[in-house]
């Protein structure tokens, strides 16, 4: 299909041709892996990742006390970051700040939304493997966590969708008239300062907002308005997938 430059030209297009309020494209799979209670495989672009929920299970007991969280079940997350998922080849140990800050959002944004007070003395594990890294990746472990943990039939409130948005003029250029991007890739990461958002369902509820750069306050609500839109997007996709996993397990239960 020719690309449509009647009411918007070339010049304004990014690298990878798309417009400013365009998301990547977005595929997804659940029930990837048989042995997990829960599973997923997740393609944000080029970011790529595979997610498996174990669990509710009985938490392990030491010393007389169980570990699972008192009359909760603790969300528990692990992120293994393949040494080919990036250009630099970095060998990330599970001490790396990075790392573990993703760790701690995942898991508190969860323990938030699932209902864990059904499960107690409990300990929900979600893990996150990272075949490859090309920007807006603690937003495609967020939406490949949430199809997991339903494909697990762990209850929680809503779907938790998530992407993120930018700005096209960097901190120092100190230009307040820049314009929001949607859903950033590497290369945009790393010269842009961009945030992640997460949602809850079609609701304009945030509850994620990760912010690791700098930026002016007068392209934070733009950039935030924007980054809301594409969790709204991100959700109709995510329960498309839902939707025809669940289909596809009444048509051969039919038979």
């Amino acid at each position: 299909m020719p690309l449509d430059t009647s009411t918007y030209s070339l010049a304004l297009l990014r690298l990878d041709g798309r417009r400013w309020n365009e998301l990547r494209r977005l595929t997804a799979q659940i029930s990837t892996q048989a042995a997990a209670d829960g599973s997923s495989y997740l393609e944000m672009g080029n970011t790529k990742v595979i997610c498996t929920v174990t669990g509710p299970a009985e938490g392990k007991r030491t010393g007389g006390a169980g570990t699972g969280g008192g009359n909760e079940a603790e969300v528990r997350v692990e992120i293994g970051i393949a040494g080919f998922s990036g250009v630099d080849r970095k060998r990330r140990g599970r001490n790396d700040k990075r790392i573990s800050e993703m760790q701690t959002t995942i898991s508190n944004t969860f323990a938030s939304s699932l209902f864990t007070h059904l499960y107690p003395h409990s300990t929900i594990n979600i893990n996150i493997h990272i075949l490859s890294q090309d920007g807006s990746l603690l937003a495609a472990c967020l939406n490949a966590s949430t199809l997991a943990l339903i494909d697990a039939g762990i209850p929680m409130r809503n779907y938790i969708c998530a992407c993120t948005a930018g700005s096209t003029s960097s901190h120092s250029a100190n230009d307040e008239a820049a314009d929001p991007l949607l859903d950033l890739n590497n290369l945009e990461e790393q010269e842009l300062p961009f945030l992640t958002v997460a949602t809850v369902g079609e609701s304009d509820e945030v509850a994620v907002l990760v912010l690791e750069t700098r930026v002016q306050m007068g392209r934070l609500e733009g950039m935030l308005a924007v980054g809301v839109d594409g969790c709204k997007q991100v959700r109709e996709i995510l329960d498309g997938v839902v939707r025809r996993r669940g289909k596809r397990i009444l048509e051969s239960a039919a038979v």
